[in-house]
């Protein structure tokens, strides 16, 4: 088995229309280097014709290595068996929808020749997104960054360089909720940063909807902070703090002869413990839902085929 250099990993979800520029660019690319490398794409149960241009392109390059999971099991568990499956000394992950730029990778393996174990794609601009994708991702990766344990690198994705050793770290983690981003701070080693700017989607659209990015989120902000548990802590003492200050009005106003109802201030101060308890109660719900799915220990992801597997 021939010893290889450079692993590059991506996960495709009905890709079709832009896998084939995909691997000619990265190909292209990597054939540079002059040094033995692999692609590794995992086909996340993608319902268009994503797995036969995976057939096509394994049987015209022995370098690319597919992956069929037996049906969609989120793109971080794609990425996972990604991980899992390369044997490169440097792997590198990233989108198959080419926002990622192949040559970017270039820049990260000069890094990595420095003696960096992980090497974070940082974006500089994102145009083609919304505004409001624009806005809700620099709100959530800056709290992010705040609440996490180590800090999630702001301004980054999947797009990732990973040593040998920090990915084999990487992949041993016992989790079933997978969050790479802030898991690829956690392992340490030597870490820095490449900046890019990102274009817009090659082809198609995107397969993140509002529901799996909420999902990817609250897995991210869950699997990687505490935070969340100290917030019934913290709202305790400003409900204390709050009837106190109730309290001293209704005391102050007496003296002063004005006499207000009490069901004036009853049912709002009501209304908010009521609404602070059972926000509460949801967090707990959620951390309570995710060691649920830890304890269970099912597989993260289930394969139903690969090709080339045996190069």
């Amino acid at each position: 088995m021939e010893k290889v250099k450079y692993s590059v990993v991506v996960a495709a979800y009905n890709e079709e229309e832009v896998l084939p520029a995909f691997f000619d660019r990265v190909t292209s690319i990597f054939d540079t280097l002059k040094e033995p490398y692999e692609i590794i794409a995992v086909n996340d149960g993608s319902r268009d014709r994503t797995e036969d241009i995976l057939r096509e392109r394994c049987l015209a390059d022995k370098r690319i290595k597919a992956v069929n999971l037996s049906r969609n099991f989120g793109q971080q568990a794609a990425l996972l068996c990604g991980l899992k499956e390369s044997r490169g000394d440097a792997v590198i992950v990233m989108d198959a929808d080419l926002q990622d730029p192949p040559e970017v990778a270039l820049m990260m393996i000069e890094k990595w020749k420095d003696g960096y174990d992980v090497v974070h794609a940082r974006r500089k601009s994102r145009p083609g997104e919304s505004f409001f994708k624009r806005s809700t991702a620099k709100m959530f990766y800056r709290f992010a960054h705040r609440i996490s344990n180590p800090k999630v690198p702001e301004n980054t994705g999947d797009f990732k360089l990973y040593s040998r050793r920090a990915t084999d770290v990487l992949i041993a983690l016992p989790e079933t909720n997978r969050y790479l981003k802030a898991q690829s701070a956690w392992v340490g080693f030597k870490q820095t940063f490449v900046d890019f700017d990102r274009p817009a989607r090659e082809a198609g659209e995107t397969k993140y909807n509002l529901n799996k990015l909420v999902k990817l989120a609250t897995d991210g902000l869950i699997s990687n902070s505490t935070y969340p548990l100290t917030l019934s802590f913290k709202f305790g003492i400003i409900a204390c703090f709050l009837s106190i200050a109730a309290f001293l009005t209704f005391i102050i106003l007496a003296i002063c002869g004005i006499a207000l109802p009490l069901a004036a201030w009853l049912i709002p101060t009501a209304v908010l413990l009521f609404g602070v308890s059972w926000s509460l109660k949801g967090i707990s719900d959620v951390y309570t839902a995710h060691i649920y799915e830890e304890v269970k220990n099912r597989p993260v992801y289930v394969i139903k085929d690969k090709f080339n597997d045996q190069l």
